[in-house]
């Protein structure tokens, strides 16, 4: 079956379904909000079931080159010194860090392989029914359609989702800096912690298409106050801070000069109960939010895509209805734990951060726990997908 499609969003979740999409036969049409499309951010981890749903794309052999393959993900109370999170990934599956703009830009390559239009600087007001169909209205006056079928996946700024997400107290500043001369190793994600109020965090994520650098995105961990205030914050005050607790860092700030090379990354948390009504479809921060201490939100979203490409391989009546199913269960299980876990790395408690550091700690040591939490990162405490159609 082949449908009239229009994608709101070149994010990670668009681009990807866009693949899918088009490569399923499907018409498609790729609207942008941006006069012309970019990433946004810094770093990010592909879990394996996320790698599974590029190389469906035809992109994992070139993720696979530019990001860092991540065996391990460690961190340690600054004190201390105390390990609070150790969990390795499969030998073979291993996690991939890498540069959203490197993973924006094979997603790009593989949406414009597949001759997919693209309407830049569409800033999406509604998606109004007619008869039976969708049309998509553009704040500018423009009119598109009639659509069988409008993706939602504008994210957390979505015009089109009925969403409303709880804002998380806490956030982080996100930066992108050449990997320098460390004894860190470029396979691991490592994390400093002073009780729940701060966290600092380095994770290798490879290098951009073309240029040989390696690089690491290095985060720090915010109350919405301190992001509120971060354009004026100085910065000799913030790397003596973040130094203070972790010396060892030092080598990945000597390139920050200025303010506006840490980003500014706010969280929340919520999801839809149904992502769809008839003719419009919810994928990714547009359908569901969380903080990205689990670091599956890029994961989410091609999840999503693949389920939504899934569905649309049956008629059009069922195939909403069907995308939901077989993702309901894999969200409501990450959204529950990351609702849980997140309050004892970021948050104002004092007590949760000495659950964390005194008896989940030395529990994650024990093997049969150790093998949940490596299930847990890579994706695969369940089914990523549930009553999957035969193609």
């Amino acid at each position: 079956m082949r449908y009239k499609i229009a994608i709101v969003g070149a994010g990670i979740g668009g681009l990807a379904s866009a693949a899918l999409l088009a490569g399923d036969g499907h018409d498609v049409t790729l609207f942008e909000r941006f006069e012309q499309a970019r990433p946004v951010g810094s770093g990010l981890v592909i879990q394996p079931v996320g790698l599974a749903v590029l190389d469906l794309i035809g992109a994992g052999g070139v993720v696979r080159a530019l990001s860092s393959p991540i065996a391990r993900m460690s961190g340690h109370e600054a004190a201390s010194g105390r390990p609070v999170l150790n969990v390795s990934y499969p030998q073979d599956a291993p996690g991939r860090g890498i540069h959203r703009a490197a993973l924006f830009g094979v997603l790009w390559d593989q949406v414009a392989t597949r001759g997919v239009p693209v309407v830049t600087s569409a800033r999406v007001a509604s998606a109004p029914q007619a008869g039976g169909s969708r049309r998509l209205l553009l704040t500018d006056g423009r009119d598109f359609g009639p659509f069988d079928l409008v993706v939602d996946a504008s994210g957390a700024g979505s015009a089109l989702s009925p969403l409303r997400a709880r804002a998380l107290g806490y956030g982080a500043i996100w930066g992108t800096v050449p990997w320098p001369i460390t004894d860190f190793p470029r396979t691991e994600l490592r994390q400093r912690y002073r009780a729940a109020r701060h966290m600092a965090g380095v994770l290798p994520i490879g290098r951009l298409p073309g240029d040989p650098q390696p690089r690491a995105a290095i985060f720090w961990s915010m109350p919405l106050a301190g992001l509120d205030a971060w354009g004026t914050t100085p910065l000799e005050a913030w790397r003596d801070t973040v130094t203070g607790l972790w010396p060892q860092m030092a080598p990945f700030l000597t390139s920050i000069r200025r303010n506006d090379q840490m980003v500014t990354a706010r969280y929340s948390h919520g999801t839809l109960r149904r992502p769809w009504s008839p003719g419009l479809v919810h994928i990714g921060d547009a359908a569901h939010r969380a903080s990205p201490q689990l670091g599956q939100g890029a994961n989410m979203a091609l999840l999503d895509a693949l389920a939504l490409a899934h569905a649309l391989r049956g008629p059009l009546d069922d195939a909403l209805a069907d995308y939901a199913a077989m993702r309901r269960w894999h969200v409501r299980v990450y959204q529950g734990m990351s609702a849980v876990f997140t309050p004892m790395y970021q948050s104002e408690s004092r007590s949760l951060p000495v659950l964390r550091d005194r008896i989940l700690a030395p529990l994650s040591t024990m093997p049969v726990v150790r093998s949940v939490l490596t299930r847990i990162v890579a994706g695969t405490m369940i089914p990523p997908l549930a009553g999957v159609r035969a193609p």
